[in-house]
């Protein structure tokens, strides 16, 4: 069968430049690393490739410097916390492209990295302009393009220099498409899929493909009061959507029947007088929250529910988090989706932002099968859309 190409599918790597894109999206805090989720996340990559003797030109995108440069946003934090974990120099290039990369590249031994300032810093990066990702692939003899939390983006680095230098797919970026893609393709069952956030029509892609494929759709979050309201429901202060998105529910439940998916609602909520840890609270049922109350996060009987859902799955996914789990009252039904997850005997995939949030700050990630590093990226695959970035590496037998 046809797959994206390999690092194995590009030959012998020893003493060849090999342009790696990398998700080193990170957040600084006082000129450090605060989470190096996303950097851990590439390491398997970039040791199989300094263990091949290729010479790395690690590059990533940080923050949003819109094309400039801007201090705050520079890599080289990055670098130097990079160094540590691979126990070894990790060199910094204060410029991706020109002189100063040329440079730093032409000083590289077989196995050494470095890691190219910042892409964003040049307005071509996000434009997808040619002439910039000629100038990334200049410096380059082949690509390898690990940034799977990028891959949705046709931006330069991500999609313009893939036809430029014989290109492959990191061992990340490889395992992602294919643990994603199988949920859609070949699911064990019974497939539970859990559902949060705040906005329906944020989610109603993935929410409809999900109804051709899984058995249950559990909805959590601010999303669960569009949902109450489009079913005749009152929910007093609670988040939610205006007609637009309640007719979007509509349709995402009709969908939903459609195709024989159970599409579960949380009985209950717990609501608050406020949007604050010490407000006062109350159990309320989920389509009758009082005027002047808003649901913050689903409530006891229905965490209970969803747990027992999701331990006795034998796939599921977990994608946006259930309430506010950021304030403590409100991260209870949160918590029980979480360690509910991590008690499944399944195959168990979180993906999203707040939802690998989450699990990362219980200390139950090393019990998911798949935690994925796209939170955009991750949403896209599984509406069934083709991203640029993998789209760009080429087919081979």
């Amino acid at each position: 069968m046809p797959h994206r190409a390999r690092i194995d599918d590009l030959g012998e790597l020893r003493g060849r430049r090999v342009l790696v894109r990398v998700d080193f999206n990170v957040p600084l805090e006082d000129g450090r690393v605060g989470d190096d989720t996303r950097i851990r996340a590439a390491l398997e990559t970039i040791r199989d490739l300094r263990g091949r003797g290729a010479r790395l030109l690690l590059c990533s995108h940080l923050g949003r410097p819109k094309g400039r440069p801007v201090e705050e946003f520079s890599l080289l934090p990055v670098a130097r916390h990079l160094s540590v974990l691979l126990e070894a120099p990790v060199a910094f290039a204060p410029d991706c492209v020109g002189e100063q990369a040329a440079s730093a590249v032409a000083e590289l031994g077989d196995g050494d990295a470095v890691l190219l300032e910042n892409l964003r810093f040049h307005p071509g990066e996000e434009a997808n302009d040619p002439a910039f990702a000629q100038a990334l692939a200049a410096n380059a003899d082949a690509y390898v393009n690990d940034a799977f939390g990028a891959a949705h983006r046709a931006h330069a680095s991500t999609e313009g220099v893939a036809h430029l230098l014989p290109a492959a797919a990191g061992h990340l970026l490889e395992r992602e498409v294919a643990t994603l893609s199988a949920l859609l393709e070949a699911p064990q069952r019974p497939f539970v899929a859990v559902v949060g956030g705040a906005k329906v029509t944020d989610k109603i892609g993935v929410i409809e493909r999900l109804a051709e494929v899984a058995d249950e759709i559990l909805i959590g979050g601010a999303m669960a009061y569009t949902f109450a309201l489009a079913n005749g429901g009152s929910v007093g202060a609670s988040m939610h959507e205006e007609a637009d998105g309640q007719e979007t529910a509509r349709r995402a439940q009709a969908r939903a029947a459609e195709h024989g998916c159970a599409l579960l609602l949380p009985d209950d909520t717990i609501a608050a007088d406020a949007f604050s840890a010490g407000a006062r609270t109350q159990v309320v049922p989920t389509d009758a929250v009082p005027d002047g109350w808003m649901g913050l996060d689903i409530g006891p009987a229905a965490a209970a529910a969803y747990a027992d859902r999701v331990r006795a799955a034998a796939t599921v996914l977990w994608n946006g988090p259930m309430g506010v789990f950021e304030l403590a009252p409100f991260a209870a039904g949160t918590r029980a989706v979480a360690e509910a997850v991590a008690d499944c005997a399944g195959t168990t995939v979180v993906g999203g932002g707040d939802s690998v949030a989450a699990i990362t700050q219980l200390g139950l990630a090393d019990r998911v099968t798949h935690v994925s590093t796209g939170g955009g990226a991750s949403l896209e695959l599984l509406e069934g859309r083709v991203l640029p970035g993998v789209a760009a590496i080429p087919l081979v037998d």
